[in-house]
């Protein structure tokens, strides 16, 4: 397990599996180790894929500030790998709350990204909105689901504000294009795999300033792939539409009956976007 050094002296790891162009993975949680990320249903066949434990998760270690979990404040670390591997431009992928920290990278360092993926991203560096509406308009599409009444329940208990504890639990089906018995072991170890002190401190204050982060999107050129899962709660369609309008050469691709994790849901249809975007993306826009 290869290691390196961040900017403030925070020794970082990293995991390097597959074959093909490298793509540098940040996982979402937030801050949550990058091993649930795993070969992202199979892209390893097509792509080295580079996914950074962030700091204080995983393999890495645990910074002598905690004020460094911030999200802005790891963008050194991005910068850093990428040095680290002799990279000249990078590929870059983005989960869930991982997107936010990928955009900020794209935002800082434009020159040093040839691809941007969002997959299921995270909306608070863009700072865009979600209503209860836009998640039980989507939670609805599960209607037909044996759990789907108390699962849904708990989710009007939580878009309203009014959500007791047992409820977060409740609405994990929501998350996966299916719910059954490998999504419940997945969900029981992501549980275990998330720092808690750092995602507390991920999206503090100060942490996105989304009308400069809006700026420089609608200046970044490099081509960008917003993936949205049909069944996501926490990336409604409708707002990741919305997403993808922001990046001049973004392409939104809804993939069909998946949740949160769209690799583990439709794991071939994952691998072949992921593939055609690449592809789609090397060959550059009409006329260049």
């Amino acid at each position: 397990m290869p290691t390196f050094t961040a900017p403030d002296g925070t020794v970082l790891a990293y995991h390097v599996t597959g074959e093909g162009p490298p793509l540098l993975c940040l996982p979402g949680g937030p801050m949550q180790d990058s091993v649930y990320l795993g070969d992202l249903g199979g892209l390893t066949a097509h792509r080295t894929l580079i996914r950074l434990d962030l700091r204080g998760t995983g393999r890495s270690t645990v910074p002598r500030d905690p004020e460094s979990y911030r999200c802005d404040r790891q963008v050194g670390d991005v910068e850093a790998l990428r040095e680290e591997l002799g990279l000249e431009r990078v590929d870059l992928l983005g989960h869930s709350a991982g997107a936010n920290l990928a955009v900020l990278y794209a935002a800082r360092h434009p020159e040093r990204v040839d691809r941007l993926a969002l997959v299921t991203p995270s909306v608070f560096a863009v700072g865009l909105g979600i209503t209860a509406e836009d998640r039980l308009e989507t939670a609805r599409l599960r209607r037909d689901e044996p759990w789907f009444a108390p699962a849904y329940a708990s989710l009007e208990a939580v878009t309203s504000g009014r959500a007791a504890p047992p409820d977060w639990d409740a609405v994990a089906p929501f998350w996966f294009g299916r719910w059954d018995d490998e999504a419940r072991v997945f969900r029981a170890a992501e549980q275990q795999q998330r720092n808690d002190e750092a995602a507390a401190l991920y999206a503090s204050e100060g942490a996105f300033d989304p009308e400069a982060q809006r700026a420089a999107l609608a200046a970044f050129t490099a081509p960008v792939l917003v993936l949205a899962g049909e069944y996501d709660v926490a990336a409604p369609v409708r707002v990741m539409k919305e997403y993808a309008g922001l990046l001049p050469r973004a392409e939104l691709v809804v993939q069909s009956e998946a949740g949160h994790f769209p690799w583990r849901d439709g794991p071939e249809t994952f691998v072949t976007t992921l593939a055609a975007f690449r592809d789609q993306a090397s060959a550059g826009p009409p006329g260049t």
